[in-house]
Order: structure tokens, then C-alpha cells, then sequence
């Protein structure tokens, strides 16, 4: 494996930005090849078997490019098929998870609303996460489908729409009892401002991203796969091949040379 082999990473559309906006900050020297696929978009609706053979199809082809290793940057991706890519490659295959952990360990019997896609919420995998914390805790399951595609249609400006929508699925919610919400899918990662708008100051906003890119650099430092040398690069392909699809991902990574 050669130091400065592509990482490759891959969502459903465009919420794996917010992935590798992190990747590229902790990770600054490697090259990354982004592929969204927004042309199957959304993955969060759709069954299992479809999901698993769309990711086993971007694998390949991100293997035949010589990634050293690859970023499941969908939690409904990861949900449906991680086990599958882990057994099918033959390198690491790091995947995301609502960090729902992290937000129970922030003190006892803590309040959380865990807002993912319908997929994601209903699969066996989040299913023996939440068992672990259960029993302590207090978890709400919040399916939002609408903010993924708010975040692939660009209406992420759009204040007012994106208000209306966050009150609509917090609205059964009495947030003054809650201590946090985890953002069980990378596109929700882009309403952090608007969180910070709208929530009371007391509760948290957690997301996996962070602990994603750490794991990852601790995988290829493992491996000695690491590059630290050289300018770092980035590349970005999507399955709808449209122009306003690549702008809307540079704009969302907040700008950067594509090479």
C-alpha cells in the first residue's frame, strides 16, 4: 500500500461533505476521492438488499482506483450493509454511527432524541445500540427525511423553510427536558447553526464526525498508511453527474481546489 493512495468516501448525496469536512482537517497531507450518490438518492426510504447492492457498486469502482481505505459517510449506508463491505475488502472500512454513546455518558439518566433516517432508526444495528443504554437513559427516536432533502435541493438558506421544518419534528418534544440531540445522519450535520438558534442553550448537539476522522487516522497509522508528506487533495464525483450537484458540494466543503 503506497502512502499517498486515495482515500475514498461515499454517502447517498451530499451529507458526507460534513464527513469530509472533518477528514480533511484532522487528515490535511491525504488525497480523498468523494463520491455522492445522488442519482439513487434517498437511501433512507429504500429497502436493505437495494442499499447494500448500490455500496457494494461504489466500492468496487473505489477500489479499482486504488483506495487504501474507504469511509461509509451514511449512517443509513452503514446501517444497512458495513458487515457485508467489511467481509467483501480487504482494507479498512470505517463506518458512522448516532454517537449515541458519547451523549449518554455525559451524565445520568440523560434525555436524548436521537433524529436519523427511517432506515436507520429501524435497522437491527441502531436497534442493539440503543439496548445498551436503554435501560439508563431516556431515547427518542426522531425520523426526519425531510432534511435530507432540504440539504441536496440547496435550501439550506432558505431560514425560514428550515425553521418551519426543525419545529415541525421538535414540536411533540418538551425541550426544556432534554439534554441533547444526536444527529444520527451526516446531512444534519449542516443545520448546526439553526440548532443553535433554536434549541435553549442547555442542550448539547452531538454528532459523530469527529470520532469518524479518529478512528480512521488511527487505522491507517496502524497500517503505516498514513501520508505526510505533499499537499493534500480532494476530488469529487457524483452518480447525477449535474454541475449545480459538484458546486453544491464545493460549497458545502466551503471551497478548495479539485483535483
Amino acid at each position: 500500500m503506497e502512502h499517498s493512495q486515495p482515500i475514498g468516501i461515499f454517502d447517498s448525496g451530499l451529507g458526507g461533505i460534513s464527513v469530509l469536512r472533518e477528514l480533511r482537517t484532522l487528515l490535511p497531507k491525504e488525497h480523498f476521492l468523494y463520491f455522492g450518490d445522488s442519482a439513487y438518492a434517498p437511501y433512507g426510504i429504500k429497502d436493505k438488499a437495494s442499499i447494500t447492492e448500490r455500496c457494494i457498486t461504489i466500492c468496487d469502482d473505489l477500489v479499482a482506483r486504488g483506495a487504501k481505505a474507504i469511509v461509509v459517510a451514511c449512517n443509513t449506508a452503514t446501517s444497512a450493509c458495513v458487515g457485508v463491505l467489511r467481509e467483501r475488502y480487504d482494507l479498512p472500512i470505517v463506518g458512522m454511527e448516532p454517537a449515541l454513546k458519547v451523549a449518554c455518558e455525559q451524565g445520568d439518566h440523560q434525555r436524548i432524541i436521537v433524529m436519523a433516517t427511517s432506515l436507520t432508526l429501524r435497522e437491527e444495528k441502531f436497534a442493539r445500540l440503543m439496548e445498551r443504554f436503554q435501560d439508563a437513559h431516556t431515547i427518542y427516536r426522531q425520523p426526519c427525511p425531510r432534511l435530507v432533502e432540504i440539504v441536496e435541493h440547496d435550501e439550506l438558506d432558505d431560514r425560514e423553510l428550515v425553521m418551519a421544518q426543525l419545529r415541525e419534528y421538535l414540536y411533540p418534544y418538551d425541550l426544556s427536558a432534554i439534554d441533547s440531540i444526536v444527529l444520527g445522519c451526516t446531512h444534519f450535520v449542516f443545520y448546526r447553526p439553526y440548532f443553535a438558534r433554536l434549541l435553549p442553550p442547555h442542550i448539547q448537539v452531538i454528532d459523530g464526525n469527529h470520532g469518524t476522522a479518529l478512528h480512521l487516522k488511527e487505522l491507517l497509522r496502524e497500517r503505516d498508511a498514513l501520508c505526510t508528506t505533499g499537499e493534500g487533495s480532494v476530488h469529487i464525483e457524483n452518480s447525477a453527474a449535474e454541475e449545480r450537484l459538484l458546486a453544491l458540494s464545493r460549497k458545502l466543503l466551503g471551497g478548495f481546489d479539485d483535483e
